[in-house]
């Protein structure tokens, strides 16, 4: 993986309006676990706006993304990877953010912008072809792996399981919750019958549950994944539906693996985010690093294998639910560098 650097220092914010091409401006960058898509991309940052001369990025990595979405707004800090559902909760003073004064939380919101999205990572059903699950209305009596203790994730996985399956935790099947570093080990040591879990194709949590056995991974049911119901439940801030060709998740997963669907498309739950900056950094430094990523857009879909399928380049509203409840815009310098490569901007994501 590429490396990082890990000390972060404090920025005047003079010297923000340093010329990008001198090189001279000291940025720091938060991000979460290495080895994920915002951790490859938080770190391919660093590396390409220190070639061009750009900026010099102090990254720290392992980071908790509650924490640092708030320092960004508070500009504290100047580039955070992160999910849009971020913003948004804070933009209503809710989730992990309901103790702040509704007014001031709103305005912080309003201070984060985007220098790119993609997504993070996709939602989905898997299990040990061992455990005999053919879909997700075989998991009732089982133990299900629903997420970490708190947070958003495990409120997503069973609310998934509930519509998609019609099972309701701990009433028709036993909800088990671990930290995400003990996932894998929950899985492979049999704590956990299945997952519903966000995944990557393919990322180091499946690669690692696999190599212990064969495993299936189970789209999401047609009928329903197009149902109102569940497009409303997709399409709320921080969700988006994802669709993909089944031989496209086949191939990223390997023989190892076995990708169910009723048809030739894939479907999950989409977690979309982005790289996001403070509305106050120098629009020419937005251009430059924003301009360094588009550049770098085939290599970076190469720095690991799940790259490819998580939308890089991609600017459609649809596709990252931008616009509508979204609170993040781009940055009037990602724009800028967007439109001069060819790219349409929805108006509605502009600052």
């Amino acid at each position: 993986m590429l490396s990082c650097l890990r000390t972060a220092v404090s920025i005047p914010a003079a010297a923000l309006m340093v010329s990008a091409a001198s090189a001279q401006v000291n940025l720091t960058s938060n991000t979460a676990g290495a080895g994920t898509a915002v951790g490859l991309t938080a770190t391919a940052l660093v590396e390409y706006a220190a070639d061009r001369g750009i900026a010099n990025i102090q990254l720290k990595d392992g980071q908790t993304g509650t924490q640092y979405v708030k320092a960004l707004a508070e500009g504290k800090i100047d580039i955070a990877s992160a999910p849009f559902v971020l913003p948004f909760v804070l933009s209503k003073a809710a989730g992990p953010y309901a103790g702040m004064d509704k007014a001031e939380a709103a305005e912080l919101a309003a201070n984060i912008q985007m220098l790119y999205p993609y997504t993070l990572s996709i939602f989905t059903l898997y299990a040990y072809d061992a455990k005999g699950i053919d879909g997700w209305q075989d998991l009732k009596g089982m133990k299900v792996l629903n997420g970490p203790p708190r947070g958003t994730a495990t409120l997503n996985s069973r609310s998934l399981v509930q519509l998609f399956s019609g099972l309701k935790s701990e009433e028709d099947y036993e909800s088990v919750t671990v930290n995400w570093g003990q996932m894998a080990a929950a899985i492979i040591d049999g704590t956990v019958d299945a997952a519903v879990i966000p995944v990557m194709f393919p990322g180091p949590r499946v690669t690692r549950a696999s190599a212990a056995g064969s495993m299936t991974m189970h789209s999401m049911p047609i009928e329903m994944f197009e149902s109102e119901g569940a497009q409303k439940f997709l399409n709320k801030p921080g969700s988006t539906p994802f669709v993909a060709p089944v031989a496209d998740i086949q191939a990223a997963m390997g023989d190892a693996w076995t990708i169910v669907s009723e048809d030739d498309m894939f479907r999950g739950k989409a977690v979309p985010g982005a790289d996001m900056v403070h509305q106050s950094m120098d629009e020419e430094l937005a251009y430059q690093l924003t301009r360094a990523h588009i550049e770098n857009l085939d290599s970076h879909r190469k720095l690991a294998p799940f790259m490819a399928t998580l939308n890089f380049g991609v600017l459609d509203r649809e596709v990252h639910g931008l616009c509508g409840t979204n609170v993040v815009t781009f940055h009037a310098g990602a724009v800028r560098a967007w439109e001069e490569a060819g790219y349409s901007v929805p108006d509605c994501a502009k600052p």
